[in-house]
């Protein structure tokens, strides 16, 4: 029987990670994805001017 105590946990891990995977590719896209893009994009594009706008003290 200490074989199946040794076994029990990693079986348990590995399909906990195969649930969280599989959830996460199902949530890709769909319905909001263009919502979630567009979000990606302004923060995207927010960060960018930040780190282009000029300094005020010149340097």
């Amino acid at each position: 029987m200490d074989y199946v105590s040794a076994l029990v946990p990693p079986v348990v891990m590995a399909v906990f990670f195969i649930g969280l995977v599989v959830t996460i590719v199902k949530s890709q896209g769909g319905p909001n994805k263009a919502k979630e893009d567009a979000a990606v994009d302004l923060a995207i594009g927010r960060a960018e001017s930040v780190q282009q706008a000029p300094r005020a003290d010149g340097a």
